[in-house]
């Protein structure tokens, strides 16, 4: 008897997946919501070449904790692919709402309002969370004037850290170009001031990288500076890899690459 629950359970499950519908026009999607008073979950993706994209599928839409919660929303996915064959049609109202909605990374979700077309929830990326998690995180965006306001304010802190990003990111091109290892040192101690933890050692690893492109010779500096990345990373073994070969470059007199952000994230 136990063993026919589950497998009736397991095909309930797998049912409630195969169910779900997508839809591919947000206008008929904002329709059906005012119809149905849902409010709209909108996928933007990039369905052939987007590896966060399919592992947010994999993982959240196909996934019976999203076919449990599914009936709540009018599901929409607007996709940008690469070789997936589109009609010209689609693919100029994609590019609309793509540009309507500021959509500047793949994957994006967005929560609408159906009736307003206000958005009150959106995330953007995947960082391989659970389908729970992920979920959870849906659930926390309320569409009230609050919730909106929220999620307002978080955008536009957002922006004021990439804006600021940008200008540091600058000052320090501009250090190396003038062969100028103190400011681009001190501007770096802007751009790493809050950090903590392992990740502080990013702030010394690119210290290295960036004297070596400012003065090649300076090897010996340098690897003082990965010392310190290594000493303050410990524990964190993505980090310590990516410190220790490039230690090992510097000691066999390999020149420095253009510094960058996060050795995690392919620096």
């Amino acid at each position: 008897m136990k063993k026919l629950f589950l497998a009736l359970l397991l095909l309930a499950s797998v049912s409630a997946q195969a169910e779900l519908t997508w839809l591919t026009d947000l206008d008929a999607a904002k329709a059906k919501g005012i119809k149905e008073n849902k409010p709209v979950l909108v996928d933007f993706t990039g369905s052939d070449w987007c590896p966060p994209c399919k592992q947010l599928h994999k993982v959240v839409f196909e996934s019976a904790e999203f076919a449990a919660v599914a009936s709540k929303y009018v599901l929409v996915e607007l996709d940008y692919p690469k070789a997936k064959p589109q009609t010209e049609e689609l693919k100029a109202k994609n590019r609309e709402w793509q540009q309507k909605f500021g959509i500047s990374g793949f994957p994006t979700v967005l929560l609408i309002d159906a009736k307003t077309g206000d958005v009150f929830g959106k995330t953007v990326g995947f960082g391989g969370q659970t389908a729970k998690e992920y979920l959870q995180k849906l659930a926390s965006f309320k569409n009230t004037p609050e919730g909106r306001a929220s999620l307002e304010k978080e955008g536009k802190e957002k922006s004021a850290r990439s804006a600021k990003s940008r200008e540091l990111g600058k000052r320090i091109d501009d250090a190396i170009a003038a062969k100028d290892f103190k400011s681009a040192e001190a501007t770096l101690g802007e751009m790493y001031a809050d950090v903590t933890g392992p990740r502080k050692g990013i702030f010394h690893y690119n210290k290295a990288r960036i004297l070596l492109q400012i003065d090649p010779s300076a090897k010996t500096e340098a690897l003082k500076y990965l010392d310190e990345a290594l000493k303050v990373s410990a524990g964190d073994a993505a980090l310590t890899n990516v410190f220790q070969s490039f230690r090992a470059k510097v000691s066999g007199g390999v020149s420095a690459p253009k510094a960058a952000g996060d050795p995690k994230k392919g620096a």
